[in-house]
């Protein structure tokens, strides 16, 4: 069960003031990446090095848990809010986050939330500290640092989203897990089956980047497969700090999110973790969908076990929120669209509607009911996981007249310059380092295969069973036949004028062996007409 301490949730100002030198000294905590520079010219943040010895405002008190897995996301409005949360093995006092800017110094404070659940297999509790900074200002760079009493403080920097159009750059991936060995159930040291280098080498990446932000489409860690999830879980976040301290990791919950005995749907350890912008009023479905804005893009995270056939979690979840994920969808579409002020259109999700791999295949729970929201509504671009591979889609606007898997209708043949105001992109970026990967497995006759049912009862390995359909992949853009980890990096050009065309610049990197460096699989351009030029 999800419980909360009464710690208060603010943004108070505060009047202990810390100087610009402690701000330094804090952050030299942080390590290299504090100043992270973007090697490849997709980023945005920029800071001057920052290698003072660390400044611990309070003395270390023996047994008190510290402060592990810090990592942020956005509030509400990424422009002026951002959230800071972390992770303790024990209960704490006074968890709270100093922040502010470079030039001031930490002369404000946030107290933190405590959120707690309790592990189904282990029935150990973990303790998750979520703190609200609010009244940032737009498109600044602000230095923070979080502890609780008795706590060595840990440190990060950020920067806001920007005021209006405006150029910017964030990166995806799906598929990660975490790298670790773990201890088998008889005691032993036992290589995690899920983990592999490039669980690590595509962190650094993402570093080399440096992105304003990362979407995570699901199946994050893999610990419902592991023995101690709460290990699993630990191990994630101690590996991603070392980039989601700089910038939000938005994340989207897979199949492998879904925990037996971990909440009412299963899902109880990610909503604990994560403090994300959710409007969902009920607490049972809190954090599963939500959607932010950051210049002109919105940006909608979905999820998808409710909405797909297919079985992949531990409990079979489908229809869980009984059509609120399909209304609050269409209302998010139906707003973006009609806004002036919003261009682009981007989901984010684990499950898929197109793949042309022998693995998952694509799921006609999907197709049936995202793919008439997506058409009427000009969804740009659909960023998804599940398939252990990189593929794209062309661009795909209905279906096939008569076909009984809802074939997507590709609109051009274009690869490399696309109009998404004709057509949706589908892209596949299940390549986060995540084993058992599938680039291997492309059909080569031009077919796929689509999940059109499930039995009604499980099958001997625990789940529904799969019918599958094959139809003609028509809508086959580029596949990575060669390379199984990448991500890809998304650069906004916003345009110069009202009704002027704006582009998104992609780029896919390959995560290569054996020593994680970067290379470009491939370059592309998505682009559309500016909102702000159309007549009412």
């Amino acid at each position: 069960m999800t419980t909360q301490t009464e710690t208060p949730d603010g943004s108070a100002q505060s009047s202990e003031g810390f100087s610009r030198r402690h701000a330094l000294g804090l952050l030299g905590t942080a390590g290299a990446g504090a100043a992270v520079t973007p090697l490849l010219g997709a980023g945005t943040a920029q800071a001057a090095p920052l290698a003072a010895p660390a400044l611990h405002l309070t003395a270390d008190s023996s047994g008190t848990s510290p402060v592990q897995g810090l990592h942020l996301t956005f509030g509400a409005d990424p422009r002026t809010q951002m959230n800071v949360s972390w992770i303790t093995d024990k209960p704490v006092t006074r968890p709270v986050v100093r922040y502010g800017t470079l030039e001031h110094g930490f002369g404000s404070k946030a107290d933190a939330r405590t959120v707690t659940y309790v592990d189904g297999t282990s029935s150990r509790t973990v303790y998750v500290h979520h703190a609200s900074l609010k009244r940032l200002s737009p498109g600044t760079d602000y230095v923070y640092m979080a502890t609780h009493e008795g706590a060595t403080p840990d440190s990060g920097t950020f920067r806001t989203a920007p005021r209006g159009r405006a150029p910017f750059t964030f990166t995806s991936f799906g598929d990660q897990s975490a790298p670790q060995v773990t201890w088998a159930a008889d005691g032993t040291v036992a290589l995690d089956a899920n983990s592999t280098p490039a669980t690590k080498d595509i962190v650094t990446g993402i570093e080399q980047v440096a992105p304003l932000f990362h979407l995570l489409n699901g199946d994050l860690c893999y610990a419902n497969l592991d023995v101690d999830r709460v290990r699993t879980w630990n191990n994630f976040f101690t590996n991603n700090t070392r980039s989601a301290r700089f910038r939000p990791w938005m994340p989207a919950a897979g199949n492998h999110e879904i925990e037996k005995a971990n909440g009412p749907i299963g899902l109880g350890a990610y909503q604990t973790y994560f403090n994300l912008p959710s409007t969902e009023t009920d607490a049972e479905l809190a954090g599963l969908y939500y959607a932010f804005t950051v210049g002109s893009v919105r940006v909608i995270v979905l999820q998808n076990d409710d909405n797909c056939l297919q079985d992949g979690g531990d409990v079979y979840i489908s229809g869980y929120s009984g059509g609120r994920q399909l209304a609050f969808l269409e209302k998010e579409l139906k707003a973006a669209r009609a806004s002036r002020d919003t261009d682009w259109i981007v989901v984010a999700m684990h499950q898929v509607m197109i793949s042309s791999s022998d693995a998952n295949g694509a799921d006609l729970g999907l197709r049936q009911k995202y793919g008439p929201l997506f058409d009427r509504y000009g969804v740009d671009l659909v960023l998804c996981g599940h398939e252990h591979n990189y593929e794209r889609s062309l661009a795909v606007r209905g279906v096939v007249t008569g076909s009984e898997t809802l074939t997507p209708n590709p609109v051009s043949t274009a690869t490399d310059s696309i109009d998404t105001g004709l057509g949706t992109v589908h892209m596949i970026l299940g390549g986060g380092g995540v084993s058992g990967t599938t680039n291997q497995s492309f059909f080569k006759d031009g077919t796929a295969k689509v999940i059109t049912a499930v039995s009604s009862s499980p099958g001997s390995n625990g789940k529904r069973t799969s019918t599958y359909t094959k139809e003609e992949a028509i809508w086959t853009g580029v596949r990575d036949t060669e390379h199984p980890y990448g991500f890809a990096a998304f650069t906004v050009d916003p345009g110069r004028h009202a009704g002027d065309t704006t582009r998104m610049h992609v780029t896919y990197y390959n995560v290569n062996k054996p020593h994680g460096e970067l290379s470009v699989f491939e370059t592309f351009t998505i682009h559309r007409k500016r909102s702000d030029g159309r007549t009412r």
